[in-house]
């Protein structure tokens, strides 16, 4: 369990660190939110299938290729980029986690797991630290953006819930970034920039795609089994925590005092959800 802990809050940092990058290159300027999924998906296809097939003779391993996986994917990042053209980053954040609580959550119940109380406690605990962040920047989102979001979080729920079924999450991952960078492409010549990204926000998205999306996502996949649904969904609440957070170390932001009591409540809400292991639902055959 302990592998297992660090394995998460690992991949937790690499999830807070794609937040950072976008905000950097995107907020200034430097990429628009649609080349910046492009050119993250395709650096971080590139990377996967060097790292998975090169030392294969440039084959990559059988099994790898999950249609589903690679479509959500693509999904989940192409909605989020759009949606985030007409929506504030607390309003944005609020839809998009909870969408992905909703959706993981669902389909644990739904796979037959069973939450122990001090569990769904820690979900609502934690989900209350990461409202109290974003109030003040939460307004009304346009339906259209919502929806994206929305769709956005579902797609990155089902991405997850995906992964727990990955024989070899490496291979895995890097079948489905191979998946989607054909379908970033399209996009990324249907739908007009508007800008020419700098030198800058171009590395910036490949920093994105091949370490910390990539290698990022290959380490969820590998934890995701040992989580369970609720402690998979509840985890990723502590990304907008260790984003903001960060961005006071490295962007020179300030720890004010929501920041600072929104921390508190939302990584013990989190210890509390993935405390003991969720009941697996009795069969019959056990009555």
């Amino acid at each position: 369990m302990t592998t297992t802990i660090l394995l998460t809050i690992v991949t937790m940092v690499t999830f807070a660190a794609n937040s950072l990058l976008a905000r950097v290159a995107i907020r200034e300027g430097a990429i628009d939110p649609v080349t910046f999924t492009t050119v993250r998906i395709l650096a971080g296809a590139v990377f996967l299938w060097l790292v998975i097939a090169i030392p294969r003779g440039g084959k990559m391993p059988k099994g790898s290729f999950d249609w589903r996986s690679g479509l959500v994917l693509f999904g989940y990042a192409i909605a989020f980029s759009l949606a985030y053209l007409d929506l504030t980053a607390g309003t944005g954040a609020l839809i998009l986690f909870g969408s992905v609580q909703i959706t993981m959550i669902a389909a644990g119940l739904m796979a037959g797991e069973r939450f122990k109380p001090q569990q769904i406690i820690g979900a609502v605990v934690a989900l209350a630290g990461l409202v109290y962040l974003v109030l003040p920047s939460v307004s009304a989102p346009s339906f259209k953006a919502a929806c994206l979001m929305a769709a956005s979080g579902v797609a990155w729920g089902f991405y997850s819930l995906l992964g727990k079924k990955a024989e070899n999450a490496g291979a895995t991952t890097a079948g489905n970034f191979l998946i989607a960078a054909p379908l970033a492409i399209v996009v990324y010549f249907v739908i007009p920039s508007g800008s020419e990204p700098t030198a800058a926000g171009i590395w910036w998205a490949v920093l994105s795609g091949a370490i910390t999306s990539g290698l990022g996502y290959i380490v969820w996949y590998k934890v995701i089994p040992a989580l369970g649904s609720l402690r998979a969904a509840v985890s990723q609440l502590s990304v907008p925590i260790i984003a903001a957070l960060a961005g006071t170390l490295l962007l020179s932001e300030q720890i004010t005092a929501t920041l600072a009591v929104s921390s508190v409540v939302t990584l013990g809400g989190i210890a509390l959800a993935i405390a003991g292991n969720t009941k697996p639902k009795r069969s019959q055959a056990a009555d």
